[in-house]
């Protein structure tokens, strides 16, 4: 069986990629920084769902998580770097502050890349490791805009930080994915997309055969334009 860690995965997109992983048969490690709402989570999900705390922007979080897979479950072949915030959305590049940019790059950047290096030697003594990297098209530079600054460039940087870590790890098959406008919490209710459809293509990337691409950007499991 194979075991895969989906962050930020209690509500919206990272819940249904997790749902929709279990029923393909995958452990699927359930997280959130509530204990109780990832448990609760795991619960709904059912299969061999498991559920830990993690917070991607605390990195003793992070290490502790890595910790518990190591020793409890002893292998992990699918990273899913899911969890992100979005606090500035209407906000202006003008006047973004320090302290909201920093906490949306601690969690959706650093976040991503702390906990691929925390799992990394699980990762490298899986047959067939895999590691997505939740992006958005608010992150693509060639079309970017004056849309939530902060969040933007997060996402910018995070698939900055895929194509670098594909070039380390040649092993693995390391790409990112924008799942388009979702109804979620985060995506708000007028959002074309469902939950379904938006994790669709990150299923997909998480479960690349041999051989399959890496170090892209995908929407609809179509390369983007960076």
């Amino acid at each position: 069986m194979n075991t895969v860690l989906v962050t930020g995965s209690n509500r919206g997109i990272g819940r249904e990629v997790a749902r929709q992983l279990a029923a393909r048969d995958y452990r699927v490690i359930v997280t959130s920084r509530d204990t109780n709402a990832a448990t609760e989570a795991a619960v709904a999900i059912g299969g061999s769902a498991v559920a830990h705390a993690l917070d991607t922007s605390d990195r003793d979080s992070i290490a502790e998580l890595a910790r518990w897979i190591t020793h409890e479950i002893g292998e992990l072949d699918v990273l899913v770097n899911n969890a992100a915030i979005l606090l500035d959305e209407g906000g202006s590049i003008l006047s973004t502050s320090a302290d909201t940019f920093e906490a949306t790059m601690r969690t959706n950047a650093l976040g991503a890349l702390l906990m691929t290096q925390a799992v990394l030697p699980l990762l490298r003594a899986s047959k067939r490791p895999r590691v997505v990297n939740v992006s958005s098209g608010a992150g693509q530079l060639s079309s970017m805009s004056g849309y939530a600054p902060a969040y933007s460039i997060s996402k910018a940087a995070l698939n900055a930080i895929t194509i670098m870590l594909a070039a380390a790890l040649p092993r693995a098959l390391v790409n990112c994915v924008d799942p388009g406008w979702v109804r979620t919490d985060m995506g708000g209710h007028s959002a074309p997309r469902s939950v379904e459809k938006g994790a669709e293509t990150i299923v997909w990337a998480a479960t690349l055969p041999d051989g399959g691409p890496t170090g892209g950007y995908f929407h609809d499991k179509k390369p983007m334009a960076w």
